[in-house]
């Protein structure tokens, strides 16, 4: 008869109803509902930092809908207010938590924050050359680092951002009982840098290329010339000794 559905028809009508029903509840339960709102947030990876000051500087809409949180937006904010943290992940944790891992940046080198005056306080460098954090005092195990650069700084070849990245890759790449022995990082230019050691001896270590062989060419030098105050391992195959 004229106006009735065939059975087939109707069964795909109420099929399609249905899904309409389900993704309307679906986005009524996501955004309209109590059920999937963000309460908590739960941090983790802090070392230097704490969770107040992450979760501070996450800014997380508690109390929004979990659905509608923008994770790169909540890492951009904590990348831009804390300089501290290197790595940052944030994962929503349903039905109510929104969770923070950070990696904090790992201090290889300090410089004077104002070199030549005495306020005493200093600003670590990482393993990038990058300036994160300022301290009060100098820590005891990180290497002072000290700029000097032999012409004027030009953005190509001696700014400072270059001559901090290249003593960075220096101390990073120091075998463990030779970083612990390294009081201090004199660079001249990006191939001129130079390690002051606990017992006043120097070392030209040159550029940053090489480590490994200029620390093997050291150890053995050290040993040969035990009287030695200065050694050149800029050329770890040909490398020399001073004595006083």
């Amino acid at each position: 008869m004229p106006g009735l559905l065939l059975p087939g028809r109707r069964v795909r009508l109420l099929l399609l109803l249905a899904v309409v029903l389900v993704a309307s509840f679906g986005v009524w339960a996501l955004y309209g509902s109590d059920w999937f709102r963000a309460e908590r947030v739960s941090v983790s990876g802090t070392r230097a930092l704490t969770e107040k000051q992450v979760r501070d500087a996450a800014a997380v809409p508690v109390g929004s809908p979990l659905a509608s949180l923008d994770e790169a937006a909540v890492e951009h904010r904590l990348r831009e207010r804390l300089r501290r943290i290197d790595r940052v992940r944030v994962e929503r944790s349903w039905p109510h938590e929104v969770s923070v891992e950070v990696t904090e940046r790992k201090p290889v080198l300090v410089l004077e924050h104002s070199p030549g005056r005495a306020d005493g306080s200093y600003v670590e460098v990482d393993d990038d050359g990058v300036r994160f954090g300022t301290l009060d005092k100098r820590p005891k195990d990180v290497p002072l680092l000290s700029l000097e650069p032999r012409a004027p700084a030009d953005a190509r070849h001696f700014s400072d951002s270059r001559l901090r990245r290249a003593a960075a890759r220096v101390a990073e790449s120091l075998p463990e009982s030779l970083a612990r022995e390294t009081r201090g990082v004199l660079v001249r230019s990006y191939d001129d840098i130079s390690l002051r050691l606990t017992d006043g001896r120097t070392v030209l270590w040159g550029s940053a290329d090489g480590g490994a062989a200029k620390a093997e060419a050291l150890a053995a030098l050290r040993k040969a010339e035990k009287d030695a105050e200065h050694f050149d391992v800029s050329v770890p195959r040909a490398p020399s000794a001073v004595r006083s």
